[in-house]
């Protein structure tokens, strides 16, 4: 696989494992038991949209996301969908400050403190603008890849527990709609931030299928360790913290430690999005945009990580459904306008 084409994996997945993902807490609201097929079709979905989003980067080498959006759902539907995005990713952004604020409560800090630890960092990455933001995932996403997967065999293996589960009890795939829909919105904004620094159609199709296929095996196996403890989620803000209390307790600083940079490269690449956007309208340094929008982020996370993510993930979710399938035809009626040219 191309050096290319792992750069873009590492930002589609950093975009994608945030405090939701990472800790657990998106995946249980959307799937959880009976969930196989679901989870399978979200890798296929979330592949043909990834792709298509980079082709259509590509194509018109874009350096922020609405080109991307007028070209999918025409220049009026555009703006409403641009709104969306910029509110979208303002709040996730929010939801990763208090992500950060309750990883670190768990350690018996303030709350505060973590977000404070967040936003530092976060306006430092972006004094090496885009470059910088790439160099960032590229370092911290295998190192979590490798964390999660690990520690979720190890559970599986330490607690005895079946990986596979019966096609006959499949009731929930529908899941799969939303759940990919939900993420559509932060991919389009951060791969409408690098079509002009892409070099071939090559590297959009390793990229998408990498990244489809890494995201529906962590989501499988993460679910599948969920259910086995569905009675214990229920007790913590954090499911993963759920699993972790059958680990020693330097497994649980390590793991949290992961979870935090997970968080982190969320909030990386929903800035990255908003910078790029608004950089048009305001002409000033990447790192003095996102001091701004930090400030303003900072009141916000007193609303709980949960209660964020419970009320506005389904939300977006069904909002996204629309754009989630004129992506997915995209490449048919695309095809089909060629032709008849």
């Amino acid at each position: 696989m191309g050096k290319a084409s792992l750069k873009w994996i590492f930002l589609i997945i950093g975009t994608m494992i945030g405090a939701g993902y990472a800790s657990g807490r998106e995946l249980w609201q959307f799937f959880g038991p009976e969930s196989g097929l679901a989870i399978g079709l979200f890798s296929i979905l979330f592949s043909i949209c990834c792709y298509t989003i980079l082709i259509i980067s590509f194509e018109n080498k874009t350096t922020h996301y609405l080109p991307i959006l007028k070209i999918l759902v025409g220049k009026r539907v555009a703006h409403l969908y641009d709104m969306m995005i910029i509110i979208y990713l303002f709040t996730t952004t929010v939801i990763m400050l208090a992500g950060s604020g309750v990883t670190v409560e768990a350690f018996h800090y303030p709350y505060w403190l973590g977000i404070v630890l967040m936003c530092i960092p976060l306006v430092l990455v972006f004094v090496w603008g885009i470059d910088g933001v790439l160099s960032l995932n590229s370092f911290i996403l295998p190192l979590l890849i490798v964390g999660l997967v690990s520690v979720l065999i190890s559970f599986l293996f330490k607690e005895n527990l079946t990986l596979l589960t019966t096609m006959d009890q499949q009731k929930n795939w529908m899941a799969a709609l939303p759940f990919t829909a939900l993420n559509i919105l932060p991919l389009i904004a951060v791969l409408g931030a690098i079509g002009n620094q892409m070099q071939s159609k090559g590297e959009a199709l390793l990229s998408s299928v990498g990244s489809g296929l890494i995201l529906g095996s962590i989501s499988y196996l993460y679910n599948n360790s969920l259910v086995q403890i569905a009675d214990d989620i229920l007790v913590y803000e954090i499911p993963l913290f759920a699993i972790l209390k059958y680990y020693p307790y330097a497994m649980f600083l390590f793991m949290s430690a992961l979870l935090w940079f997970a968080i982190f490269t969320t909030a990386v690449s929903g800035t990255l999005g908003l910078v790029t956007r608004i950089r048009d309208m305001v002409r000033v340094p990447l790192w003095l945009l996102v001091l701004g929008l930090v400030l303003a982020m900072i009141p916000l996370t007193k609303v709980g990580f949960a209660t964020l993510i419970e009320y506005l993930y389904p939300l977006y979710g069904l909002l996204n459904l629309y754009i989630m399938s004129t992506l997915l035809l995209y490449p048919i009626i695309n095809r089909y306008k060629k032709e008849a040219k």
